[in-house]
């Protein structure tokens, strides 16, 4: 068996829009339910959820019956050795929150990368594990570094200043902004809308862009959300598991006992 190409990652590399959904609830009940409805890419968070590696293990069998949606996790801290635990559970795409400068890229590069003999490998560890199917893909070794696809979060004032450099480190895929800590960066907690915010989101994926790298974002609010696409970012995630139950449950009881929706609440921090 060949390893397979990882889809996601070639959409990235082709500027294809990918429409993402966010699992916090860790539940695999949750995740089929979310993989059955059609997103093209779900994040499974070990950052904000109560995730261990046996249930980020579970969440990516639950969905490898769904191919069409891909599973893209959320490391908690971009770590080396949490990194090689990632991978070998079978992740091929991974999602580092709080990547500040360059150097700090190039360094998740280097991890999520076996060595070659061309020296442009990592130094990723090498083992059988569930990334290789125990075996069955007989390539792996040497066909891993093609098909993991690394995107990183810019959440701060550092990060901005960085980003362009940031960007064009070879080996990163794709650059995330995160409008919840972004906003607190700039002193404006729970404002991710706000038009100061905005200028610089909006910014951001432009230079990201100008880079040749996928620009990514999240946005809870539909107009905002296809907004975000038309400034070019390439993969956008609308929504997360627990603020739809959340919205839906509120929604419902409010109707029969006759209480007006509470506020729609910032929905944490992405």
């Amino acid at each position: 068996m060949k390893t397979p190409i990882n889809r996601f990652k070639q959409a990235l590399q082709h500027t294809k829009p990918q429409i993402g959904l966010w699992l916090n609830l860790i539940h695999p009940d949750a995740a089929e339910i979310c993989g059955l409805a059609g997103f093209d890419w779900l994040v499974v968070d070990g950052e904000h959820a109560p995730h261990d590696l046996q249930s980020i293990k579970a969440q990516l069998q639950v969905l490898a019956a769904y191919p069409d949606s891909h599973p893209v996790a959320r490391l908690p801290v971009g770590e080396t050795a949490l990194i090689k635990q990632y991978l070998d559970l079978g992740v091929t795409t991974l999602l580092v929150p709080m990547v500040d400068t360059p150097e700090q890229a190039a360094q998740l590069v280097q991890a999520c990368r076996y060595p070659q003999a061309d020296g442009q490998g990592g130094v990723r560890g090498m083992a059988g594990s569930r990334a290789s199917r125990w075996g069955h893909y007989e390539d792996y070794f040497t066909a891993a570094n093609a098909q993991v696809c690394l995107l990183v979060q810019v959440e701060t004032f550092q990060a901005l200043h960085n980003l362009d450099a940031i960007a064009a480190t070879p080996g990163v895929d794709g650059v995330f902004i995160g409008p919840a800590d972004l906003s607190a960066a700039m002193g404006l907690v729970g404002q991710p809308a706000h038009p100061t915010v905005q200028a610089a989101i909006e910014d951001g994926i432009a230079r990201i862009v100008k880079a040749g790298k996928a620009a990514g974002v999240i946005a809870t609010d539909e107009a905002l959300a296809r907004h975000y696409l038309a400034c070019g970012a390439t993969f956008v995630a609308v929504g997360v598991d627990a603020m739809l139950l959340m919205r839906a449950s509120r929604d419902l009881a409010a109707r029969f006992k006759g209480a007006a929706p509470a506020s729609k609440g910032s929905g944490g921090s992405y």
